[in-house]
């Protein structure tokens, strides 16, 4: 599945109070811890992320203390003991094997020691597969089948919503368009390599007006910098928000991924909405009309502008026949 499908997945578990605890297994880089936090923070949860792999087995159950000739455990102080919330088991099955024992029986009994879950917490985990060349431990069956799997995947259309959403710089997110593929690339021979994770940390270099390379690596990096060399003289997007119908739309697939891009990042207004609308539906083959329908309507939705947009659309003959055909992307 997608990110944007886990998310709704996961929303389901919560608001259907389905305790059985969850394994999400994928790539490193594209974004699972994340998607978990941002889930709890919607949903005005508690979010505790405890990477399995840099514990012990005491550091979980807790230290032995004697009390009246018996032993006691001490549990630590990180695990929540009020409230409502989702105690994330990260990096599982990078843990070792006695680690995994002592985490089946968090997850099973949700318990340990002396310690309980309390109610309204959920127990959630992730981690990599073998293919995906990280050092994991094979997971036993018993702790595997306590488990509901499901398996995430980089998806472009996600996270190009999401860089969008964040302000990334336009060109980047062009670029990752135009080249799909190196939006998760695997390079066992490099330490930097691209992913979701390394792209968002290339928009902070690219920013701060540094390297990129450090980030995605050598050959992602000069991708993008012969990238950049071409479409350095895009046609004018502040003339063609402004309503300037007349400029051509570009011949170069790289342009064209890279006007159209630029044209949802600077979108403000309904008004600047239409009259990029406008231009793309004068000029540009209708797959470019849908690119920028399918990424610029969600954010303009979240400003509250939709209704402006479907009442211009509404108004003008030559778009009438546009919410026809993408009364979908309208409709949200």
């Amino acid at each position: 599945m997608t990110p944007v499908e886990l998310t709704g997945y996961l929303d389901g578990l919560l608001e259907h109070g389905v305790e059985a605890s969850c394994m999400i297994w994928g790539a490193a880089g594209i974004g699972k811890s994340s998607v978990v936090n941002q889930v709890a923070q919607k949903q005005g949860l508690g979010f505790i992320d405890l990477r399995l792999s840099q514990l012990a087995p005491t550091d979980l159950r807790g230290l032995p203390i004697p009390e009246a000739g018996i032993t006691r455990w001490a549990p630590p102080e990180f695990l929540p003991r009020e409230g409502k919330g989702i105690l994330f088991l990260d990096e599982i099955n990078m843990a070792p094997p006695a680690m995994q024992g002592v985490a089946q029986q968090l997850i099973l009994d949700r318990r340990i020691g002396n310690y309980t879950v309390p109610k309204g917490w959920f127990i959630w985990a992730a981690g990599n597969r073998k293919e995906d060349r990280a050092s994991v431990f094979d997971m036993p069956a018993p702790l595997a089948n306590r488990f509901i799997h499901l398996e995430v995947e980089a998806d472009l259309d996600d996270f190009r919503r999401y860089a969008l959403g964040q302000g990334f710089t336009p060109h980047l997110i062009a670029f990752l368009a135009f080249r799909q593929e190196l939006l998760h690339l695997h390079n066992p021979t490099e330490m930097a390599w691209p992913s979701p994770r390394s792209w968002e940390m290339a928009n902070a270099l690219e920013r701060a007006g540094l390297s990129i390379e450090p980030a995605v690596g050598v050959a992602a990096a000069a991708e993008y910098a012969a990238y950049l060399e071409v479409t350095e003289n895009i046609p004018d997007v502040a003339a063609i928000l402004g309503g300037k119908l007349t400029i051509p739309f570009p011949e170069e697939v790289s342009l064209r991924y890279a006007t159209v891009i630029s044209l949802v990042a600077r979108c403000q207004s309904s008004e600047q909405a239409i009259n990029g609308l406008s231009w793309l539906v004068e000029g540009a083959p209708p797959e470019w009309v849908q690119l920028y329908a399918t990424d610029l309507f969600p954010l303009m939705r979240e400003k509250g502008e939709m209704e402006a947009i479907q009442g211009h659309i509404m108004q003008e003959e030559r778009l009438r026949q546009f919410l026809t055909d993408y009364a979908q992307l309208l409709a949200g």
